[in-house]
């Protein structure tokens, strides 16, 4: 119970805090590179916030994640491709400082709906060790949940990324 409390105070906080805070870029964790959905998607998210750069992390080929975009009528300049990652964790762990760098705070989330819960456990830790909020936007898949020893995985990953620098990654 004594610990109940203050977590579930932490958690009003984060969503005061995170509906007072608008979003000021859109980052997504790149998908299948067969089917597109996540570029799709975004492409057509990115026509109703057309302020908003777009950081994309893995994913299709650059050629074609251009073109996705192109097709939708995106700017290209929009575009921030990078490819370091090889995991979900390394997908934050790679742009996070990029993006405060920048002066980014909060962040549309853009990932699968079945990817979703993970990519939310490493985002709250690592976005959030360098004081950025997001906000998820899933991409429905009718895919089941990932199991939840995965994202179990990925958070301690996180938390030993943040304490260490090291991702656990394959490199």
């Amino acid at each position: 119970m004594l610990l109940v409390l203050p977590l579930t105070l932490l958690w009003s906080y984060k969503e005061i805090q995170g509906q007072s805070v608008q979003p000021q870029a859109i980052l997504v964790l790149g998908g299948s590179t067969v089917k597109l959905e996540r570029e799709k998607f975004t492409a057509d998210f990115a026509r109703k916030h057309p302020h908003l750069p777009i950081w994309i992390s893995g994913g299709s080929p650059p050629q074609v994640t251009k073109q996705v975009f192109a097709k939708a009528g995106i700017d290209p300049k929009r575009l921030h491709l990078d490819y370091r990652a090889n995991n979900t964790v390394e997908n934050f762990t790679t742009l996070v400082d990029e993006l405060k760098k920048t002066g980014i705070k909060s962040v549309y989330l853009i990932t699968s709906d079945f990817h979703m819960r993970r990519a939310s456990i490493v985002g709250e830790i690592i976005l959030g060790s360098r004081g950025i909020d997001f906000k998820p936007v899933s991409v429905p898949s009718g895919n089941s949940p990932e199991p939840l020893t995965k994202s179990i995985r990925d958070g301690v990953r996180s938390l030993v990324w943040v304490a260490t620098g090291y991702t656990g990654g394959n490199k």
